[in-house]
């Protein structure tokens, strides 16, 4: 496809990354048309959609930057310096996410943010937000894009970001794998107490217990919105108010009776399911329209690393950065695109999975505890030189694919180190004993 300047670009999914790239366009000079199924959230009486917290991080905030959404976004958003765990039994602890213990990732409504980037994408000189108009899929061939219920329109370049259950790439057949957990999600709520928070704001709250696990991000409003995990059968298991009260005053006790709707909540919200998509390649190239899947429709990963927002906006960055790089060359910057991101998205879902182990089954443990305490010493005493895996994943902008490399090198010069300083003592002893 030749370089930028007369194509009908459409971006299917007004969430957070349709927007976001829409914006980038925008400003880019490119018209482009946003087609959302769900009507306008920021209307009264809109579906509310997923109503999650987002755990806003270095990446993410480095993409809304790049739109003048950085402030805006912190000022709706909530610090949390670090976990705070909730052992049963046991005293809760408190375990820093950063060596100095000044870093946070940051608590922010989904829809809060999905407004605010809506506002600005409506008032990007060439964007246009359609609403109401679910896509089933494009054909590539014609060059056009698939509605319900109306007649197909014509496209030349289709930005897919309509999440992991993705029409478009399911009508592009591409080869996908969709990797289900035993484990669904339902919400619950801690609503303010006294006119206050009822947890300390300044954590993200894990109960872990291990075949399920429930954590709590704070809001704006000293509520917290709380997510339990659990393996999806187990949930049909408490199907009266008096089987639900009773089992999280049994597995929840510090937590069960701050909860005065519990049993509301319980048995109105449903159970979500978890997934992690890979498929290949994100791109399709036909007679009549180029397509390319972002965000969840390329790349779903598990919610345990707090990832999905900040992978989906650094995809837009990169489409962004590859157009700037091929000179506008639609095709040329869409494989380039998929050719880096990739490697960086495979990474971060198997760490998200292993995150979901490390927050379900290990925070408790005294073994867990001492083990990071010695990490962010580490930290602190080889500043630059060594960081966790978490400081890179969250407070940084390295590729995730160059994560696991880093650590394992970190790893084995720690390894030497140590096998170096026990030769060294054990020759010290020696030569001690031979004084003697």
């Amino acid at each position: 496809m030749a370089a930028e300047g007369g194509e009908r670009v459409a971006i299917v999914g007004a969430g957070l990354a349709g927007c976001l790239l829409a914006v980038l366009l925008g400003r880019r000079g490119i018209p482009v048309t946003v087609y959302e199924r769900r009507p306008d959230p920021r209307v009264a009486g809109a579906e509310r959609g997923r109503s999650i917290n987002l755990a806003v991080s270095a990446r993410g905030l480095a993409a809304l930057e790049q739109v003048g959404l950085r402030d805006r976004s912190l000022e709706q958003a909530l610090p949390m310096h670090g976990r705070m765990v909730h052992p049963l039994p046991g005293a809760q602890n408190f375990q820093p996410y950063s060596a100095d213990g000044e870093r946070a990732i940051n608590s922010i409504s989904r829809a809060e943010l999905n407004r605010s980037l809506l506002d600005t994408a409506e008032s990007t000189p060439g964007v246009t937000l359609r609403f109401s108009q679910r896509v089933t899929g494009v054909d590539v061939e014609a060059g056009a894009l698939l509605l319900e219920d109306a007649d197909p329109e014509p496209a030349d370049v289709v930005l897919a970001g309509d999440g992991a259950y993705s029409a478009v790439r399911r009508s592009l057949r591409l080869d996908e794998d969709a990797d289900f957990l035993e484990h669904g999600y339902k919400e619950l709520t801690v609503p303010p107490k006294d006119g206050g928070f009822a947890l300390d704001p300044d954590a993200l709250h894990i109960w872990p217990r291990g075949t399920s696990m429930m954590i709590a991000l704070p809001n704006l409003d000293r509520s917290f919105t709380c997510t339990l995990f659990w393996p999806k059968e187990d949930f049909a298991a408490l199907d009266t108010p008096g089987k639900i009260t009773a089992h999280f005053e049994r597995h929840y006790p510090d937590v069960a009776g701050l909860m005065p709707d519990l049993t509301g909540d319980y048995e109105r919200n449903p159970v979500g399911s978890l997934v992690t998509v890979r498929c290949w390649p994100w791109t399709r190239c036909g007679k009549g329209a180029l397509v390319a899947l972002l965000g969840d429709a390329a790349h779903a990963i598990v919610p345990f690393f707090g990832q999905g927002a900040n992978c989906a906006f650094e995809d837009c960055i990169e489409i962004d950065r590859c157009l700037t790089e091929t000179g506008g060359d639609w095709a040329r910057a869409l494989s380039l695109y998929q050719e880096r991101r990739k490697a960086n998205t495979d990474a971060i879902a198997e760490m998200a999975l292993d995150n979901f182990v490390e927050m379900r089954d290990r925070v408790s443990s005294p073994v867990y505890r001492a083990k990071q305490a010695a990490t962010h010493a580490l930290e602190r005493r080889l500043a630059g030189r060594y960081v966790s895996r978490y400081e890179l994943v969250s407070f940084s902008t390295i590729p995730y694919a160059r994560i696991p490399a880093r650590i394992r090198r970190q790893n084995r010069v720690l390894a030497a180190a140590a096998l170096g300083s026990a030769a060294a003592l054990g020759l010290g002893l020696r030569a001690l004993a031979r004084r003697r």
